[in-house]
C-alpha cells in the first residue's frame, strides 16, 4: 500500500526561543507554498521551553490534514503527580502537540531508559490522542556481534506489548543505527530498508498485515539532503526522523522537497 512520507525534524537540545522561532519561520514560508496533500508530513521537534513559538499549519484545502506537526521529545508516562522535570501527555497536547518522540538512543544511554518504559509511554501518548514516534536501533558493539535484528526485534516487541493492532498501525517507529551516528561508519540504504523491513516484519507478526502495511518507519541514521533521494527510493523507508539537517531552513526544505519528487 502507498504509505504518505514523514519528514520529521528532531531539534534535540537546541535552539533559544528566538532561534527556534526564525527556524520554525523559514519552514513555514516554505510549507505554506504548498497544499499538505502535495507534502509529505512534515513534523518539528523543538524544546519544551519553545513550544510556546511555534504551531501546526492546518491546511485550507479541506483535506483534513496541517502542512506542519509539533512532536515533543520526550513524556512521561503518568497524568500528574511527583515526577519533577516531567510532562504529561495531557500537558504536551495543551502545548499544541501531535506527535511524542519517545525511546531515542540519547535518551536511552544517557537516562537510562528501558523498553518497558518506553511501553509505558507509548500507551500513554495513544490513550491521550496523540501519536507516539517509537525510536529503536543497534550499537556497533551490538551490530558486530550479529545481533542486530534480534535486538531491534526485541525493542519493538517490548515497545509495543499489549497495543491494540489499531494503535499500532497509526503509530510511528524510527530506526536509528547508531553506530552510524556521528562516527564516521555508514549505514547504506540497501541495509537500512532491509532492517527496516525486518521491523515491518516483526509488526505483522505482533499486529498482523494490515497494521505492518499501515505503519510507517523512518530512517535515522545521520540523513542529509544529498542522501535523501536514494533513502526515499528504497520500498519500505518512509521517512526520516533528522537531527543535525533539521537545524537549517535551507537543508530541512530541501528535504522536504526532495522527498516530494521521489515518494509523494
Amino acid at each position: 500500500m502507498s504509505r504518505k512520507p514523514i519528514i520529521a525534524g528532531n531539534w534535540k537540545m537546541n535552539l533559544l526561543q528566538a532561534d527556534a522561532k526564525a527556524l520554525y519561520e523559514g519552514i513555514k514560508s516554505f510549507v505554506d507554498k504548498f497544499d499538505a496533500p502535495q507534502l509529505p508530513t512534515v513534523i518539528i521537534a523543538p524544546v519544551f521551553t519553545s513550544l510556546n513559538q511555534v504551531a501546526e499549519i492546518p491546511c485550507n484545502c479541506g483535506c483534513g490534514e496541517s502542512k506542519l506537526y509539533v512532536a515533543a521529545q520526550n513524556c512521561h508516562w503518568e497524568k500528574s503527580g511527583a515526577f519533577t522535570g516531567e510532562l504529561s501527555v495531557e500537558m504536551l497536547k495543551d502545548a499544541g502537540c501531535s506527535y511524542v518522540i519517545i525511546g531515542h538512543s540519547e535518551r536511552r544511554q544517557y537516562f537510562s531508559e528501558t523498553d518497558e518504559m518506553i511501553n509505558k509511554k507509548a500507551k500513554a501518548i495513544l490513550a491521550g490522542g496523540l501519536i507516539p514516534i517509537i525510536c529503536c536501533g543497534e550499537t556497533l558493539e551490538q551490530r558486530e556481534s550479529g545481533v542486530t535484528d534480534s535486538h531491534i526485534a526485541s525493542q519493538i516487541r517490548a515497545a509495543l506489548d499489549g497495543i491494540s493492532s489499531e494503535d499500532i498501525a497509526k503509530s510511528v517507529i524510527a530506526y536509528e543505527p547508531i553506530w552510524a551516528i556521528g562516527t564516521g561508519k555508514s549505514c547504506d540504504s540497501d541495509e537500512a530498508n532491509r532492517v527496516i523491513k525486518m521491523i515491518r516484519g516483526v509488526v505483522a507478526e505482533i499486529a498482523g498485515s494490515q497494521a505492518a502495511d499501515s505503519i510507517r518507519i523512518l530512517y535515522g541514521g545521520s540523513v542529509k539532503p544529498a542522501t535523501i533521494e536514494e533513502q526515499m527510493s528504497k520500498s519500505d523507508i518512509d521517512g526520516a526522523l533528522i537531527g543535525g539537517a533539521s537545524l537549517k531552513a535551507d537543508s530541512f526544505n530541501d528535504i522536504i522537497e526532495k522527498t516530494m519528487k521521489v515518494a509523494v
